[in-house]
């Protein structure tokens, strides 16, 4: 009895031992990983930066359910090119109009950005978010306006 449980004894210890081997993380790792690691740390310092005209429009006092008109110009200082693949008003009273082609490194193009007063009395700032390549992923401006009330 004693000789058996040495017995499995000696080959759990044998089965564990082997069973053990762990891989270092090092082991992991190809020639291929690190080529895309380096090219990876290249391209980082090469994303495409906006650089606008004017971080806020002030339309100053305009009246109720005028409808007004201003355009960014938006620069791209950064070393690619420029994706905006998306651009949006905080309310449906404020439209921005992107480019649609890439802007290349050094380039500029406008963005046209409409506001609608109707129904919109007092003062208002709206806010319009681009999503872009940039490292944010995410950039914004804003309009503001004082609204007079339209006469009842």
């Amino acid at each position: 009895m004693i000789r058996k449980s040495v017995g499995l004894f000696a080959l759990s210890l044998v089965v564990l031992a082997t069973a053990c081997k762990q891989e270092s993380a090092a082991d992991k790792i190809t020639d291929a990983d690190m080529q895309t690691i380096e090219a990876e740390k290249a391209l980082v310092g090469k994303l495409p930066k906006i650089e606008l005209d004017k971080e806020i429009h002030d339309f100053g006092t305009i009246n109720e359910g005028d409808k007004v008109e201003t355009e960014f110009v938006v620069k791209n200082v950064g070393d690619s090119d420029l994706i905006i693949s998306d651009a949006k008003g905080s309310c449906g009273c404020t439209v921005p109009e992107p480019p649609k082609d890439p802007i290349k490194p050094g380039e500029s193009a406008p963005i046209k950005v409409s506001f609608n007063s109707r129904n919109k009395p007092g003062q208002q700032e709206k806010t319009v978010t681009l999503t872009t390549n940039t490292e944010n992923g995410r950039e914004t401006f804003k309009i503001k306006a004082n609204v007079t009330p339209a006469a009842k």
